[in-house]
């Protein structure tokens, strides 16, 4: 772009939209995908055409994209990336600013995502999967063999359900909004039920129920797993979230990102990890005492699951919460003792507390739900925080997320293999 140097009398320079996109190296529509999320302002001039834009925001957004696609933070060279979307604090994590805990506490799941997606509440909001997209993923995941795990088949159900939608691939705002309120419903019909009685309409938590437990659903039990869904919405750039953050700057639709978010929420560090909790707590229950099982953990060369959390050196605020709930959850009383059991006997050497993973497991355990319940309790609500990472990346230049590699092999060249 030409020098625009400021003349005398002109302290503020001007860039039309065509001009700032270039800049940015964006199209013109991302420019005011900025604009929205509030990272440029913009201003329409008496008798103007179009928006214009102040020339130094604009430079200094572009050396900020710079520096994030070299994946420099100023923090030691690790990777950073500016999002609004959570703030993890001081033992506290925030949604947009607000305390997560209370939003999950008031307000439904669904709620919780439109806040997450667009920075405003629908109270009384619920999500409608289409019919067509639920009998393609039906259809898909009733042909996996009988082992496979509840990630396989959402993720199966999520790539099954874009090829029903032929409108997959238009990225604008509204168009990723509506996806994300149609997968999310879709991916929670496809999953079998547990109950030959069970409704596919109402809170998403209702519909979620019937095909994790056989057991009659309680309002304690539905508040309890209702909540857990709106805790875990989003936790800042877990792996899985940095994963669909990456397929989205490479520009993949909503579908794609999220199937990527679902293959790294399988690993046993990350969604999988409240099934270990689980399967401890029924060892726990069994045998009578924490102690025994805590001794087999530690001699096996493993850590007590359901124990600590990096981000937060105090309690889990997310264990905090669902832990309240569960004492009003009939049959949890056991449960809820094992876990204070496992607490109690390791914090004689390691003072750590509960960690989410283990609430889960306490909820799922109580609740005749199979071990693998809290992954895909975990996976469900993590998508509406995929969701929203991937509105925020599709709104950034494209390929920013592409580090580079520091190469420590054989200095080249080297002789061809025999």
């Amino acid at each position: 772009m030409r020098d625009q140097e400021t003349a005398p009398g002109h302290p503020e320079r001007r860039l039309s939209t065509k001009e700032t996109a270039e800049l940015l190296g964006v199209k013109p529509e991302t420019v005011y995908a900025y604009v929205s999320r509030g990272q440029l302002g913009s201003r329409r001039e008496p008798g103007g055409r179009g928006s214009t834009f102040d020339a130094k925001e604009v430079e200094a957004l572009a050396r900020r994209n710079r520096r994030e696609s070299n994946g420099s933070s100023g923090s030691g060279g690790e990777l950073s990336v500016r999002t609004r979307i959570t703030l993890i604090e001081k033992d506290r994590y925030f949604f947009r600013g607000v305390d997560a805990t209370e939003l999950a506490a008031r307000h439904s799941y669904e709620e919780i995502a439109e806040w997450l997606w667009t920075g405003e509440l629908r109270p009384g909001i619920t999500f409608t999967a289409p019919k067509a997209a639920v009998a393609v993923a039906r259809r898909a995941v009733d042909a996996l063999p009988e082992h496979a795990g509840p990630t396989d088949r959402l993720r199966v159900a999520a790539i099954s359900a874009a090829t029903a939608d032929p409108l997959r691939f238009d990225l604008s705002e509204d168009a990723v909004l509506g996806t994300a309120r149609t997968l999310i419903p879709t991916l929670v019909a496809a999953l079998p039920p547990v109950r030959r009685t069970h409704r596919d309409e109402g809170p998403l938590a209702h519909r979620l129920w019937a095909r994790l437990s056989g057991h009659p659903a309680d309002e304690a039990s539905l508040r309890a797993l209702d909540t857990a869904l709106g805790l875990l919405v989003d936790h800042d750039l877990a792996a899985s979230t940095l994963a669909v953050r990456v397929a989205a700057s490479a520009r993949a639709h909503a579908y794609a990102a999220v199937s990527s978010g679902l293959g790294v929420l399988e690993g046993p560090l990350h969604g999988a990890a409240s099934g270990l909790a689980h399967r401890m707590l029924l060892d726990v229950l069994d045998r009578g005492s924490a102690a025994p099982v805590v001794a087999d953990e530690l001699r096996a060369g493993r850590r007590v699951p359901g124990l600590g959390h990096r981000l937060y050196p105090g309690e889990d605020p997310r264990a905090r919460t669902l832990f309240a709930l569960l004492k009003d959850v009939p049959g949890a009383g056991p449960a809820l003792a094992a876990a204070r059991d496992i607490v109690a006997t390791t914090a004689r050497h390691t003072p750590l507390h509960a960690n989410v993973d283990l609430a889960l497991a306490v909820l799922t355990a109580s609740s005749g739900m199979p071990s693998t319940a809290g992954e895909t309790i975990f996976a469900v609500a993590r998508t509406a925080g995929w969701i929203a990472h991937a509105l925020e990346e599709y709104g950034e230049r494209p390929l920013r997320m592409r580090p580079s590699g520091h190469y420590v092999g054989p200095k080249p060249p080297q002789p061809l293999p025999e």
